[in-house]
C-alpha cells in the first residue's frame, strides 16, 4: 500500500471538476407527444444525458452500440424508467426511437449538433426515412441498415453502452433506473461517488 498527499489546492481542482459536470435530462414521449424534450443538448466531455421513459412504449438507439431497448410506460404509471449515458466527445451524437414508424415521424435527439450538421437536417431525413424502421445518417442519407437497427450517424461512435445498469465501450457508459413519474434527478450517492473516486486518485491513493 503506498499512500501520497496531494495538495488543497490540487483536490479542490479536481472537486470543482467533478460538480461542474452537468447532467441533461431529456423527457421521452409522454404527453409531449413522438419527440425527445428537449430534443437537442450542447453538452462537455464528462457530462451525462438521462432520458427519462414517459407513458407508451419507446427507446434511445443508436448505431454504434447505445440501446436502451423498449422500455414500455403504462399512462398511469408512478414509476418511469430513465437511461443515462455519458458524453465522451464533443462531436455530434445522433439518437432515435425505433419503435415503428417513430422515427419517421421525426422522433430523433442530438447532441452537439453543428451548423454544417444540424439537427434540423437530420430530423428531416428521418421523416423522409423509409417505413422499413431505417434511420436516418447523419449525413442526411437514408441508412441502408436493417430494420429495427440502423445507422445513427457515423458521429454516434463517439457514445456506446448498454442498458440494465452495465457499460461497454470507450466512449460512453449508460445506466438505467426506476423513476418516480416526471422525477428527472440524478441520484446524490451518484455525485458524491464521483467526487469521492476523483479525491482519491488526487491522493494518489494505492491499494
Amino acid at each position: 500500500m503506498r499512500f501520497t498527499i496531494a495538495s488543497a489546492a490540487t483536490l479542490a481542482t479536481l472537486a470543482a471538476t467533478v460538480s461542474a459536470q452537468q447532467t441533461f435530462q431529456v423527457q421521452v414521449g409522454g404527453t409531449n407527444g413522438l419527440v425527445f424534450s428537449p430534443n437537442t443538448v450542447n453538452a462537455s466531455v464528462g457530462d451525462t444525458v438521462e432520458f427519462v421513459f414517459l407513458p407508451k412504449n419507446h427507446t434511445v438507439t443508436q448505431s454504434s452500440g447505445v440501446d436502451s431497448g423498449f422500455q414500455p410506460v403504462a399512462a398511469n404509471a408512478t414509476q418511469v424508467p430513465s437511461f443515462s449515458v455519458t458524453v465522451n466527445a464533443t462531436t455530434p451524437l445522433w439518437f432515435y426511437c425505433r419503435q415503428a414508424g417513430h422515427c419517421e415521424q421525426g422522433m430523433v435527439f442530438a447532441v452537439n449538433p453543428t451548423a454544417n450538421k444540424s439537427f434540423e437536417a437530420f430530423q428531416a431525413t428521418a421523416k423522409a426515412s423509409s417505413a422499413d424502421g431505417s434511420p436516418p445518417s447523419s449525413s442526411g442519407a437514408p441508412s441502408s441498415a436493417p430494420s429495427g437497427t440502423g445507422s445513427a450517424g457515423s458521429s454516434a461512435s463517439s457514445a456506446s453502452g448498454t442498458h440494465s445498469s452495465t457499460s461497454s465501450g470507450s466512449s460512453a457508459s449508460s445506466t438505467s433506473t426506476s423513476k418516480p413519474n416526471g422525477a428527472v434527478t440524478i441520484s446524490a450517492s451518484a455525485q458524491a461517488g464521483g467526487l469521492l473516486a476523483a479525491i482519491g486518485l488526487a491522493a494518489g491513493i494505492l491499494l
